[in-house]
């Protein structure tokens, strides 16, 4: 199904224009309809540092799922790119004594924006623990 998705993706994106210059408009799709979500997603605000082939995003989740997450920021990466980043997940969600740090490998599947407000939403293809 993820590869679904992702062609999916690529195929909006040609159509809407090809690459996208760094100040460009997002490509913009439709947010998938509750049904065709494979994870819960879970209401969860936190900064992150995203690793992109262009340098650095910073960025603030929206929610959180087994599957990715989705961000806000000024600065989207292209759609289909790979992307790094390591979430902080707070102790009081993750029912632990301590917070717990995941490292993850992902790529954007598509953008969505409301008003003026940008969004990204990633799939993790891997993940790791951090100690």
């Amino acid at each position: 199904m993820g590869k679904q998705k992702h062609s999916e993706a690529k195929v909006v994106r040609k159509a809407s224009g090809g690459q996208m210059a760094a100040m460009a408009a997002p490509a913009l799709e439709p947010e998938p309809s509750p049904a065709m979500r494979t994870a819960v997603r879970f209401p969860i605000r936190l900064e992150i540092r995203i690793l992109t082939e262009n340098g650095e995003i910073l960025a603030e989740t929206e929610n959180i799922s087994s599957n990715g997450l989705m961000f806000v920021s000024d600065m989207l990466p292209e759609v289909d790119s790979r992307v790094e980043f390591t979430i902080s997940m707070p102790s009081a969600v993750m029912g632990s004594p301590k917070d717990v740090s995941v490292h993850c490998v992902g790529r954007v599947i598509r953008h969505h924006q409301m008003g003026e407000t940008k969004k990204a939403a990633v799939v993790i293809d891997e993940y790791f623990l951090k100690a």
